[in-house]
């Protein structure tokens, strides 16, 4: 049993890393974008704009799953797999659904334009796709 809890902590943190890639990717594109019209910001302006500037409200959704994640890996109790589903889950949701919503505009506009932004979510396709078969997710 212990093994099945390793194997979902590590699916977990490969989860984590490749959207916290994939939001790197995204908020570096939406920073240019917001150079482009307001000047150069300093990184410490970058985490406050992250926080409170609406053009970048759009990324919280993708922050907050990523730290909720962090917190279910970095918890000293097992790994519950209701979590470890629903984390897939979600994440497959936001990423791949189709549904409407800022994120999903916004997101799809960001693939349409940047190679980058299409590896990093090859990167995380991946590991949904790894998912599927994964002893968490049965």
């Amino acid at each position: 049993m212990s093994e099945i809890m390793d194997q979902d902590r590590d699916r977990m943190r490969a989860l984590s890393s490749r959207l916290l890639r994939l939001h790197g990717v995204l908020l570096d594109r939406e920073r240019r974008a917001y150079e482009d019209r307001h000047g150069s910001v300093a990184s410490r302006e970058l985490l406050h704009l992250l926080l409170h500037d609406q053009q970048f409200s759009w990324l919280r959704s993708l922050s907050s799953m990523i730290a909720k994640i962090d917190e279910v890996i970095d918890a000293d109790e097992p790994l519950p797999p209701q979590s470890v589903q629903s984390a897939f889950r979600e994440a497959h949701r936001l990423l791949k659904s189709g549904a409407g919503g800022d994120f999903q505009e916004k997101y799809h506009l960001a693939l349409q334009d940047s190679p980058d932004v299409i590896m990093a979510h090859a990167a995380v396709s991946r590991v949904l796709s790894d998912s599927d078969s994964g002893p968490g997710t049965r």
